[in-house]
């Protein structure tokens, strides 16, 4: 094959891929507003998509504080602004960090276990079986996982922030000696609900979306074998921990460049 054609072929296979990733978004999105009347099987995936995950985001989310109390310390000292410290934390965390961090912890545990789960599926015949009893998988199956995710993303990144903001607090305050008073003075007078919390939740869900989306639909065209869903699952990390980071760049210049 010539150069030309090699191009030509690998061109079309990229847009032939992006037109089935859009032909399966719109199709999943079509069936997630009734899957929310199906409120038993998004509870059930809530569970494992959420609850299993608070343990890995609470650790980080501490340690991640830790980090922040510490290096903002430091950094701050040099030009005498320690009361500031709060401040840094707390916007580091709800802009940044924690919806970001949440993201690919999300995309390594829940998204793996995901893409495992349908692909497992798809291996175990178990998704035709369901078209044979004209079930529609992507009803019964796909959206009420696309919805958890959806769900539980802003969540957990909340929870994250929270814990982060915390883990400062422990490091700054009782072990640093910052002033307690300034600490919480100084973050509450410099956050804002709207624009610095609300982009944080806005930034989660469309990381929700993103890396649920990526996992279900990487699971979903798996090869029914071993060695396809090892794929996958790998797969799914790197595009989810891209995805989320190319997005992260973009929702931050459309959301702060006018600061």
């Amino acid at each position: 094959m010539n150069p030309v054609s090699a191009i030509g072929h690998r061109t079309l296979s990229i847009v032939r891929g992006a037109g089935n990733a859009t032909r399966f978004f719109v199709a999943v999105a079509a069936r997630s507003v009734p899957a929310l009347l199906r409120f038993r099987l998004i509870r059930d995936q809530l569970h494992f998509v959420g609850n299993y995950s608070v343990v890995i985001i609470v650790v980080s989310g501490l340690f991640v504080g830790f980090v922040l109390g510490l290096q903002g310390y430091y950094t701050l000292q040099r030009y005498g602004s320690e009361q500031a410290l709060g401040l840094l934390v707390a916007l580091s965390l709800v802009r940044e960090l924690g919806p970001v961090v949440t993201a690919l912890l999300f995309a390594g545990r829940a998204g793996t276990s995901l893409t495992a789960e349908i692909g497992l599926m798809k291996a175990g015949e178990q998704l035709s079986a369901m078209e044979m009893m004209a079930v529609d998988p992507l009803t019964r199956v796909i959206a009420p996982r696309f919805v958890a995710g959806i769900i539980a993303m802003p969540v957990l990144a909340a929870l994250f922030s929270a814990v982060g903001i915390i883990g400062g607090y422990i490091v700054g305050v009782p072990l640093i000696g910052v002033d307690e008073g300034a600490f919480w003075a100084q973050m509450q007078g410099g956050v804002d609900v709207w624009r610095d919390v609300g982009n944080g939740v806005v930034k989660s869900v469309v990381f929700g979306v993103a890396v649920t989306f990526i996992a279900l639909r990487t699971g979903y065209e798996a090869s029914p074998t071993p060695e396809g869903v090892s794929r996958a699952t790998t797969k799914t990390v790197v595009a989810a921990s891209l995805a989320v980071l190319g997005l992260d760049f973009i929702l931050t210049a459309l959301m702060f460049s006018g600061s």
